[in-house]
């Protein structure tokens, strides 16, 4: 028999480098209906080395993501013991964590997120459920988006749930299954440009709303391949590093202007991506506290309720439906859907490492 109620820690790190996420979530389930609780949660930002290494991590060669994987895993591990002992969080199930991303490369047969070690176990003293994404991958799929399943199963309420990080990526049922994807790069470029400004970011896309759109870039970027194509589809920093950032450094305008046009950018490819554009949108992330964003993409799409919910769903949503697929892979039930990611099967994915 299965365990009704589960006592987990949700751990994500994404792209947009806002730091590590963590959630103390309680989950119940009866009759195959799940239900969530977020206790405690947190956001740990990165100290600048660390920040500065992760950015740069794309280019290392093998040697050094090795040693990066060995210190990160380290560095996690210390981040999620001191959560542990902040909150005195006792009788834990698991602790689930993504860890971070530094290659994504379906297309090769690879994806590398670094800090899901074995010994990971072991410095925490917990059992740890990590690295979900390296098994779907290897059954042919995009290892990405993985937070669909946890769209299915707790905000089933509405037509769209998207999310607005590092990538924007969406999704929703069709025809009984369930279809994401990622639709564009978000904050990876927009916190590239506020960085340029000496900021973390843009706050609630002031800086952007000053700017001009400048049409011929944004003409170019809604002309990139990516978006042609069907889904399964998914991106990574690559994307951004190798095509996207090249392409507006090509124009010699102010940082306002390219903040403006990609905002626009990202607003008109929302709008295009939803096969509906009525219905509810749930709309979680870091972008769901830019207001210009926002503000563009209900102007693209004037007959879509958009709904923002409470400031710890929304920020750690992913930490919390990973910690949802940690408790799956515990109990052997599907966490990956092959609608989703173009896997050749439905499965069970990600690793369980007990403290030795």
């Amino acid at each position: 028999m299965f365990k009704e109620k589960y006592t987990i820690i949700g751990v994500m790190s994404g792209t947009s480098l806002d730091g590590v996420d963590l959630a103390h979530i309680v989950f119940t389930v009866k009759n195959n209906k799940w239900e969530f609780k977020i206790l405690e949660s947190e956001t740990i930002s990165y100290p600048n080395d660390w920040l500065n290494k992760l950015k740069i991590a794309v280019d290392f060669s093998e040697g050094q993501l090795e040693k990066l994987n060995y210190d990160y895993t380290q560095l996690l591990a210390t981040i999620i013991s001191s959560f542990i002992e902040k909150y005195a969080i006792k009788n834990l199930d698991a602790v689930c964590s993504h860890g971070h991303t530094i290659l994504h490369q379906p297309q090769n047969g690879f994806t590398l997120q670094i800090g899901n070690l074995p010994k990971i176990a072991t410095l925490i003293n917990q059992t740890v459920v990590c690295d979900f994404r390296v098994q779907d991958v290897q059954l042919g799929g995009q290892g990405a988006p993985l937070v669909p399943i946890g769209d299915r199963i707790l905000f089933s309420e509405y037509d769209y749930c998207m999310n607005l990080g590092g990538f924007s990526n969406v999704s929703f049922e069709q025809n009984n299954e369930r279809i994401a994807f990622d639709i564009s790069a978000v904050n990876t470029v927009l916190n590239f440009y506020a960085n340029q400004l000496g900021l973390d970011y843009d706050d609630k896309g002031k800086i952007s709303k000053t700017g001009i759109c400048n049409e011929d870039l944004l003409n170019e970027l809604n002309a990139l391949d990516y978006y042609q194509k069907k889904h399964p589809k998914s991106l990574g920093f690559e994307f951004v590093k190798e095509t996207i950032l090249p392409l507006i450094e090509n124009y010699q305008i102010p940082i306002e202007n390219k903040l403006h046009t990609f905002t626009e950018h990202v607003a008109l490819q929302i709008a295009l991506a939803l096969p509906n554009k009525n219905g509810s949108l749930f709309i979680t992330g870091g972008g769901a506290y830019n207001d210009f964003l926002i503000e563009r993409i209900q102007y693209h799409l004037p007959e879509m309720k958009i709904i923002i919910p409470s400031a710890k769903i929304l920020e750690f949503k992913e930490a919390l439906i990973f910690a949802l697929l940690g408790v799956l892979k515990l109990r052997g039930e599907i966490n990956v859907l092959k609608s989703v990611t173009g896997a050749k099967i439905n499965h069970s994915s990600g690793t369980i490492y007990s403290p030795k």
